[in-house]
């Protein structure tokens, strides 16, 4: 039996990951993380999201041990979450340092208990705010570690890597789930469900992805394909 573990937060990403595991492995745990985030909303999002969507089973870890060390406006009610601004550079204000580190590892953890293969995260290096821990040259480092010191070879898996949101989006809608992505998915920096508040960052990545798409839905698909190898 194939097993995958799904690092779940209940956003866009994640989402279409899990919407896409669930067609290519037998059995799909999820896992969110509770650090402490300024917007819990987003754990009960993620938890309607894997009942309704089929997962076999979806843990909430307790890891608030993060929000105590990592400073961050998304961990810190008395930091503004900044709005969008194309000509900002550096490290954003969102940025939660060390969380990727810790996501993953905990994840690797529970797919080695419950003899999963694959740990999928939804974390992409094309639109990715400049996180560092968002980069293939990181996963593949991290995921290289994890498995030595389990001497065991669990398979961090990032299919959106490669993916631009126009292509994110495609990829839903390959799955014929576009429509549930946009309503019901929480990516929105300031809590607001669905298509947000439009003024962060992480609103106008989605939004001018799906705009991008629904312009160019042909061409959109093929390179999401292309990179993908769906047919």
């Amino acid at each position: 039996m194939k097993r995958a573990v799904v690092v779940f937060s209940g956003g866009q990403d994640s989402t279409t990951c899990l919407i896409q595991a669930l067609k290519q492995y037998d059995e799909v745990h999820c896992v969110t993380f509770d650090y402490g985030q300024r917007h819990r909303a987003e754990i009960d999002v993620a938890q309607q999201l894997s009942v309704s969507l089929g997962a076999r089973a979806h843990k909430v870890l307790d890891v608030t041990l993060l929000n105590e060390l990592a400073v961050s406006s998304l961990t810190r009610d008395n930091i503004p979450v900044p709005t969008w601004d194309p000509a900002s550079s550096g490290l954003p204000s969102t940025f939660v340092p060390g969380r990727n580190i810790l996501f993953l590892t905990l994840a690797a953890i529970y797919a080695y208990q419950v003899e999963a293969e694959a740990v999928i995260t939804g974390v992409c290096e094309t639109d990715f705010s400049g996180y560092p821990d968002c980069r293939d040259e990181f996963v593949k480092a991290l995921n290289q570690a994890v498995s030595l010191g389990m001497a065991r070879d669990i398979r961090f898996e990032t299919p959106l890597m490669w993916l631009n949101k126009a292509e994110t989006w495609a990829l839903a809608d390959y799955w014929q789930q576009l429509k549930l992505v946009r309503e019901q998915t929480l990516t929105c920096y300031n809590g607001i469900q669905g298509d947000g508040c439009g003024e962060c960052a992480a609103c106008h990545l989605r939004a001018n992805g799906l705009q991008e798409y629904q312009h160019n839905a042909t061409a959109v698909m093929q390179a999401m394909k292309t990179k993908t190898g769906l047919v």
